[in-house]
């Protein structure tokens, strides 16, 4: 389904909904006679058809990746195939995990990893493209994933997974990291933009109030961690259940990655210890 939800945005729902996903990836299309899309989504042949056809047959001279999650990036080499447009991103998913020493994987952490998504043209954080749809802006926003872009342009944002205006982002460590997803949510706001197209879920209208609120709810949930922690040592098993008892069960995986992430950041701070080492069968304590 297309349709135009700011001057010269259109976009396109994947058909991929899911309690992670919302609604679906939401894929946008920027520009009016030459375009660029952002966030390809999920290799469904579907959503290419549907994709092609909002394009409409106009050149298409960029296509941006967000981050390199299977339900951004995936589509993106059968759309630039279809298109002869470069893929652009900030670079190889594997060349920046978020943390490391986790005391190895953990099964069923991760959002899907795209781990051999390569794309043609990188982009540092800074970096400037120029077409047909005017600048875009690159600016490295890791947290949710270590190579995460929020991609600017006019007044406006695209921030991908890192803020969203229906649900908090998941932070899944080794990939994800609960330190740097706090700076960025600072540098994005410091940029004032006016709406957010978001990877997933509705335009987010008041940028710098959610933002300040997702701050502020992952600073309440470290303190709820720290707090519990300081009845006694614990796993992760136990805070979730303690701290997510109003959080329907089959999201409790999902919140045990931001536990495992807010406990990362919390030992990198020297503000709980981990037993036999940082990870996610470890016993947790509070200094």
């Amino acid at each position: 389904m297309e349709e135009e939800v700011w001057p010269r945005i259109r976009r396109v729902l994947a058909p991929n909904p899911s309690p992670l996903t919302e609604e679906g990836t939401n894929t946008w299309i920027l520009g009016t006679d030459r375009l660029a899309v952002i966030d390809p989504g999920p290799a469904m042949a579907g959503h290419l058809e549907a994709i092609l056809a909002a394009v409409g047959g106009a050149p298409v001279e960029a296509i941006f990746v967000t981050h390199a999650h299977r339900d951004h990036s995936a589509l993106a080499p059968a759309l630039a195939n279809a298109t002869g447009a470069p893929v652009l991103a900030f670079g190889r998913a594997a060349a920046r995990l978020g943390v490391s020493g986790t005391g190895g994987d953990w099964p069923g952490m991760g959002e899907g990893h795209d781990a051999g998504f390569v794309p043609d043209i990188a982009l540092a954080d800074g970096a400037v493209w120029s077409g047909a749809a005017g600048e875009v802006r690159a600016l490295h926003t890791p947290g949710h994933l270590g190579d995460h872009l929020s991609l600017l342009w006019e007044d406006v944002a695209f921030s991908g997974d890192h803020v969203m205006g229906w649900a908090t982002s998941v932070i899944a460590p080794p990939e994800g990291n609960m330190g740097e997803y706090m700076a960025s949510l600072a540098k994005l706001r410091a940029e004032g933009a006016a709406r957010l197209f978001p990877g997933h879920g509705p335009v987010v209208d008041g940028p710098a109030a959610r933002i300040a609120a997702l701050a502020a709810h992952r600073r309440g949930r470290e303190a709820a961690i720290l707090d519990a922690l300081g009845r006694g040592p614990a796993r992760i098993d136990a805070l979730v259940a303690a701290l997510y008892s109003d959080v329907a069960p089959a999201l409790h995986p999902a919140a045990a990655r931001n536990v495992l992430a807010h406990l990362i950041d919390l030992h990198e701070r020297s503000q709980v210890t981990a037993l036999p080492q940082a990870g996610p069968g470890a016993l947790w304590q509070r200094h």
